[in-house]
């Protein structure tokens, strides 16, 4: 039985008109306080009075929907009660942390805690509005068939009166009063669904500041997204091909082979420490220092594609000490997956590393050959597609410069020049 009353209270027409009515319940407690300064003033007229005990009463429903609490629960009700979808509140912390705060962000805070106390007035103004028409007109419909009571019912318009007698006439008005009554629901539940999203939804700093946080969230995801796959693509590719090295000179030179399978030991080790670290932040959890892989690292990096078999022939120029921080780890990262973008679709032959660090830019070169090659040219391995987009996107977002394409009949250049911001 209750299975089957539970959709009944979850989004419908009736429990729309339900959530009204409990409103108007809920503000009885604060009659008797609201009474108070009418009471205290007998002289006044009855008028006086009831007006002045209307205006108490509504400062009192306005000064609860102030407090913050309370704007969290009409919205996690308003969303099973009446099916409108609405976000969290934002707090604080999270709208200061948005972009545009500054001399309009108190006067635009101020404005929107008053949709709350608006929602809770319109709330309890339409609860009672709809149980006291839909009660008058249901007991109307009860009473008025053949005269009940001595139960009449008349419209007067401009002199011009409707009175409606017994027989048939009572009969139509008491079902019209009964249709009147049933019509009360929907009405009471579509006004409360219009309202609850310019309300009780989220305002214009809050969007703000929503929007803010979703490009903060999406930026981390991109920039793990390009970690995890700069780290464990090339791990892959230069375990795959020391792999192959590794059994083919594992009887001839035992020590080469051993090179290469220690040299699958550390670039995997370190691939699992990336892999850690991004799986922890996607997760949500509280992830340990990121692995700081940065130009200080680049040496390890070419032994380990010479380990691969490849043939590296760095050049290294300018003072790379004053790289440091984000632009150290980014350059780090985009000879890594330029060095394995040449393993992948290189022909074989020397692959040229060029690093020149100037006062104000810093340029990276890859070159190598392209063609067929013997295990390592196109199509030797799969790729994602995502490897040079990824590089753009990266040295985008560091202001820098990007050329990538043949250079000459047989090789292929990455070049990317990223602008140095010396520290102050």
């Amino acid at each position: 039985m209750f299975r089957g009353i539970r959709p009944l209270l979850r989004g419908s027409t009736y429990s729309g008109a339900l959530f009204a009515y409990c409103g108007a319940l809920a503000s009885l407690p604060l009659l008797p306080f609201a009474a108070l300064p009418a009471v205290a003033w007998p002289s006044a007229s009855v008028g006086v009075q009831f007006t002045l005990t209307l205006l108490v009463w509504s400062v009192l429903i306005g000064v609860i929907g102030l407090a913050r609490p309370t704007r969290r629960v009409l919205i996690a009700c308003a969303r099973r009660m009446l099916g409108v979808p609405l976000p969290d509140p934002v707090d604080e912390r999270r709208r200061a942390g948005s972009p545009g705060d500054g001399a309009g962000s108190s006067t635009a805070s101020g404005t929107d805690r008053l949709r709350t106390p608006l929602w809770l007035l319109s709330h309890v103004a339409l609860g009672w509005a709809g149980a006291q028409l839909s009660v008058l007109l249901f007991v109307a419909g009860l009473l008025l068939p053949g005269g009940w009571a001595g139960a009449e019912a008349g419209v007067s318009v401009n002199g011009w009166t409707l009175q409606a007698e017994g027989g048939w006439q009572s009969w139509a008005a008491a079902l019209c009063c009964l249709l009147l009554a049933a019509a009360l629901c929907p009405a009471v539940t579509y006004a409360l669904r219009w309202l609850a999203p310019r309300l009780l939804g989220p305002s214009s700093a809050e969007q703000l500041a929503l929007a803010a946080e979703r490009e903060r969230e999406l930026a981390e995801r991109n920039r793990l997204a390009h970690e995890l796959h700069d780290s464990i693509g090339h791990t892959l590719t230069a375990a795959t091909i020391q792999a192959a090295v590794a059994g083919e000179v594992l009887c001839a030179d035992p020590v080469a082979a051993r090179a290469a399978l220690r040299s699958i030991e550390e670039s995997t080790r370190a691939a699992l420490e990336d892999l850690d670290y991004v799986l922890g932040m996607l997760r949500e959890e509280k992830a340990g220092t990121a692995p700081a892989r940065t130009l200080a690292d680049l040496p390890e990096l070419l032994d380990r594609l010479r380990h691969a078999g490849a043939v590296v022939e760095p050049e290294l120029s300018g003072d790379l000490a004053q790289v440091q921080g984000t632009l150290s780890r980014a350059a780090y990262r985009i000879l890594q997956e330029g060095l394995t973008n040449a393993l992948r679709h290189g022909a074989g032959g020397p692959i040229r590393v060029e690093v020149a660090a100037a006062p104000d830019s810093l340029e990276l070169d890859v070159v190598n050959r392209t063609g067929a090659g013997s295990g390592t040219g196109p199509g030797a391995f799969p790729t994602s597609g995502h490897g040079l987009p990824g590089l753009i996107e990266r040295v985008r977002l560091l202001h820098g410069e990007i050329e990538a394409g043949p250079d000459g009949p047989e090789h292929w250049r990455l070049t990317v020049r990223l602008p140095v911001r010396l520290p102050a």
